[in-house]
């Protein structure tokens, strides 16, 4: 059977039944998502539409993001040694094409009718997708595709694909919402007595705060607040790829309304902390927070944001949380479990690629952890 393929630069281009077909499948595919992408995207990013059709039919689409490194420091400590690391990366990838969304952690790449095309048949697909990717819009130093589990990994072991380093930074941690927990306390009754005694500290510790979900209004107002205490938390990791502008949280409500959430912590009418979350079908995709360094100590922020998701989660009877790939270790102490997950990582320039195992670990930060085990 004869797939072709299209490129979108733009939402507007896309086939009226994209999201009948691809988005509602999974938000982070759909045109509402790509919209806000449109408006808000990281300085360094660019963002490309891929259509894929069964003679006229739409039957799948992806997501390419290419991204500028020449002027933008991914290590961010002011150490020596991250900025002999940030010499390196540069001079190793300028810049990166990568099958997927880098500002997720998970499989949120593409999407295809499983009525239509079988996974066998996708995979070449998509190697040809990043072919004229490459030939038509723009060669780049390396080339990723992003995020996969074992099972999946599988249909990549063919010969085109051998040129490719498969990697593994750090697994994604997903909360997966038990049936039994019909309440914040039927969850926290599962905890062992240690870690039940740890979320009542927690939660006392945030006594005098404010909660509040925003609007689209609050989110106008407070604006400049979010990107100073968000910068606070990206800033101070220790690696980065993108930041995000100032109207990001604005754009995303907008375009994804109700799928978006977003609430912010207030001591003394003033605010100290928000955490974000995108509502995709089934699950929770936690996105991007910010908090004061100091009241995250005092109050004990950043835990008690966990537990609040979880909070919603049951409320509003998600499945999973996904918690991403960042602070591994605390998310483990609130139920959430490590699920590996893999890429496959290719560099153009002939003489290089064959060295990546040795130099990617190099450059790509892996932290010790211990997975904690909070329930009886």
């Amino acid at each position: 059977m004869s797939y072709t393929l299209r490129i979108f630069q733009s939402v507007a281009d896309l086939p009226e039944d994209w999201n009948v077909v691809i988005g509602n499948h999974n938000i982070l595919l759909s045109g509402e998502y790509f919209r806000a992408l449109e408006n808000s995207r990281p300085q360094n990013m660019e963002c490309y539409f891929v259509g894929f059709f069964k003679e006229n039919e739409l039957i799948g689409g992806a997501l390419f993001q290419y991204l500028n490194f020449l002027q933008h420091k991914t290590f961010q400590n002011n150490a020596i040694f991250c900025s002999i690391r940030n010499f390196v990366a540069k001079k190793f990838s300028r810049d990166v094409m990568i099958l997927g969304n880098n500002m997720l952690t998970g499989q949120n790449g593409f999407y295809f009718d499983a009525s239509k095309i079988t996974s066998e048949e996708v995979i070449p697909l998509l190697e040809e997708t990043v072919y004229t990717m490459q030939n038509e819009i723009r060669t780049t130093s390396l080339v990723i595709y992003k995020d996969y589990q074992s099972n999946f990994v599988k249909y990549f072991e063919g010969e085109k694909h051998r040129k490719y380093f498969r990697f593994s930074v750090q697994p994604n941690m997903i909360l997966r919402i038990r049936e039994n927990w019909k309440s914040f306390e039927d969850y926290v009754n599962d905890f062992s007595k240690k870690y039940r005694a740890r979320a009542k500290t927690a939660k006392k510790r945030l006594e005098g705060i404010v909660k509040k979900e925003f609007s689209l209004d609050m989110i106008r107002k407070y604006q400049s607040e979010m990107n100073v205490l968000y910068q606070n938390v990206a800033e101070n990791a220790p690696f980065n790829t993108f930041f995000l502008r100032e109207n990001h949280f604005e754009s995303m409500k907008e375009n994804l309304g109700g799928n978006f959430s977003l609430f912010g912590y207030f001591s003394n009418e003033k605010l100290i902390g928000f955490y974000t979350m995108i509502l995709n079908n089934k699950d929770i995709d936690t996105y991007f927070l910010g908090y004061e360094k100091d009241c995250q100590k005092q109050k004990q922020i950043y835990l008690n944001m966990l537990f609040d998701m979880v909070e919603f989660g049951i409320h509003h009877h998600f499945e999973r949380i996904i918690f991403g790939r960042t602070a591994l270790e605390i998310k483990s102490t609130i139920g959430a479990e490590p699920t590996e997950i893999f890429g496959l990582i290719k560099h153009n320039n002939f003489m290089i690629n064959p060295f990546l195992k040795t130099i990617f670990p190099s450059i790509s930060p892996k932290t010790e952890w211990i997975q904690r085990k909070p329930f009886k």
